[in-house]
């Protein structure tokens, strides 16, 4: 038995969107996307978990049907977001799937909320941001006109959803983000405060997120299982959904100390 439904919340001068799907009587389940992406972007997994999870897909300010408003973006604030979505819920207690940005506000939210997070499982998410990293290269050169043409239909999505659209300014607005060094951004060492459970993923051929620091992170989180999704790139989940799926669902059917 799952049920759906979507709604708006007004935070900081922004409204949110974000849904709720899958089993209603399940521990509940944050998913959060990627950058410059949406919650549509997770829907190839959400078969695995739908069935038994609570599922809360909320997407970030700016992204899929949110508002951007007038805050400058960053890890921290969406971090806050998610807590004020999830406070408006009455949900004390959860687990989080993050994509990418998503997992890296995920490391965020553990970090900070400890007694909250029961479990996070993360995919193609840094921790870190170091002066030598390759992806700094790419993020600095990317631009509006790049992105709609490698990704026309996610960008095409989001003009056909989000009210006010302007994906330029969302484009230079995460950029912001994905260059932030400062404490508003990356976890850095706050990852060795997560108590949960957590799953780290990465698709082998993602050269955003290496396996180098992939392997760095586990060595961080006292209770980190790691998996390396063969035959993928950034987005795992989308090209390997099947595989990506299977390995949440045993993760999240490991019984708890």
């Amino acid at each position: 038995m799952t049920s759906h439904q979507c709604s708006y919340i007004e935070i900081n001068g922004a409204a949110l969107y974000y849904e709720l799907s899958g089993n209603p009587n399940g521990e509940p389940l944050v998913m959060l996307h990627g950058g410059l992406g949406s919650q549509h972007d997770l829907l190839p997994i959400h078969e695995y978990v739908a069935q038994d999870y609570r599922l809360i897909s909320i997407d970030f300010r700016g992204h899929g049907k949110s508002l951007l408003g007038d805050l400058p973006l960053s890890y921290l604030q969406y971090q806050q977001d998610v807590q004020d979505v999830l406070n408006h819920l009455g949900v004390e207690r959860y687990s989080i799937f993050g994509f990418s940005d998503g997992g890296i506000v995920g490391y965020r939210l553990a970090a900070q909320a400890p007694e909250q997070v029961t479990r996070l499982m993360t995919l193609g998410a840094h921790w870190r941001l170091e002066a030598n990293d390759p992806s700094i290269g790419i993020f600095k050169g990317l631009t509006a006109d790049f992105w709609a043409a490698r990704f026309a239909d996610d960008v095409a999505d989001y003009h056909a959803s989000n009210p006010k659209p302007n994906f330029p300014k969302l484009v230079d607005a995460v950029k912001a983000v994905w260059l932030d060094t400062t404490a508003s951004g990356y976890p850095l060492e706050q990852v060795e405060r997560i108590r949960c459970p957590t799953l780290i993923m990465r698709g082998d051929n993602d050269f955003l997120f290496s396996l180098d620091e992939a392997v760095s992170l586990k060595s961080k989180i006292a209770e980190a299982a790691f998996a390396n999704i063969p035959m993928t790139a950034h987005a795992a989940h989308q090209e390997s959904p099947e595989l990506v799926g299977k390995i949440l669902k045993q993760f999240l059917s490991q019984p708890q100390n």
